[in-house]
């Protein structure tokens, strides 16, 4: 009797050889990589903490709660996206199209122009965290401009520092002034100014803000809008104790403060009270002169 054979013309009902391939993925789900992007929310797989991405390292990812807390965490596998898992990366860096812009809005200078020697004009703000929010917003535009920013650790003293730098001709003096409002102290020492020896070279404006830290939108800080501070509370330590921060010392204010100036990234997040003054003062002490 002949030997069985196997007609191995028709279709093999037993498929390829199971070993050739990536046998170990057969069924495997593949997980998508999605940029870290600003912004972004994701929920954390293991316990449910949902934050919005506010920061990207090479190996890191910092996520930011509806109340502004922060956590940091490694980038990778873990992490979901509208329910979905994905693995978090970093994003990729793009070539720029067309001029930049400043983070105030403005045109970015070309690279390679030379800085401008700087003016003799100046413009002064109350203090350290003004100072530090005018150069977040349009430092890259008073640096083309040659306008050096000096903070005077309060209103106080306006009128000794104004005849110490002796306002003139080509040589003028824009002043930035917290809680500016009708019948305030702020009010009077600028009216003052205004009127007094150095008139026609000073330009003093303000916001209605008790603190620069108002000018901040608060949708920044996770928030509907700033804490009301009762008075004879220190301002900023009341804003952090209902925030829940730490607020024992001026190293926790200032690391208060950081995270606030961390949030802002563009024109678009301070209040139009503060933009138009700033940009006053900055037409104010720019312009030509006879």
């Amino acid at each position: 009797m002949p030997p069985a054979t196997h007609d191995r013309t028709g279709p093999d009902r037993y498929g390829d050889d199971v070993l050739a391939g990536d046998w170990r993925a057969a069924g495997r789900r593949t997980i998508p990589e999605v940029p870290a992007a600003r912004d972004l929310v994701v929920e954390l797989a293991a316990d449910g903490y949902c934050g919005a991405v506010v920061a990207v390292e090479k190996q890191t990812v910092t996520l930011e709660d509806r109340h502004g807390r922060t956590r940091l965490f490694p980038l990778g596998l873990g992490f979901l996206v509208d329910g979905e898992p994905v693995r978090l990366v970093a994003p990729k860096a793009t070539a720029p199209r067309g001029r930049l812009r400043t983070a105030s809005g403005s045109y970015a200078a070309e690279p390679g122009r030379p800085a401008k020697v700087a003016l003799p004009s100046r413009i002064f703000v109350e203090g350290r965290h003004d100072a530090e929010l005018v150069e977040r917003i349009w430092g890259a535009d008073l640096r083309v401009e040659g306008v050096v920013v000096e903070y005077l650790e309060g209103v106080d003293v306006l009128d000794a520092v104004l005849d110490e730098f002796a306002p003139g001709p080509g040589r003028r003096v824009g002043v930035l002034v917290d809680h500016l409002v009708t019948g305030s102290k702020e009010q009077r020492i600028a009216d003052a100014v205004m009127r007094g020896r150095h008139r026609g070279h000073v330009l003093v404006v303000g916001h209605p803000f008790i603190d620069v830290w108002q000018a901040v939108k608060p949708a920044r800080i996770g928030r509907d809008g700033w804490p009301v501070i009762p008075r004879g509370t220190s301002w900023k330590h009341g804003v952090c104790a209902e925030l829940g921060w730490p607020h024992e010392d001026q190293a926790d204010i200032a690391r208060a403060w950081q995270r606030i100036l961390g949030s802002v990234r563009g024109y678009g997040d301070l209040e139009p009270a503060l933009l138009g003054r700033v940009e006053e003062l900055i037409d104010f002490v720019t312009a030509p002169t006879d």
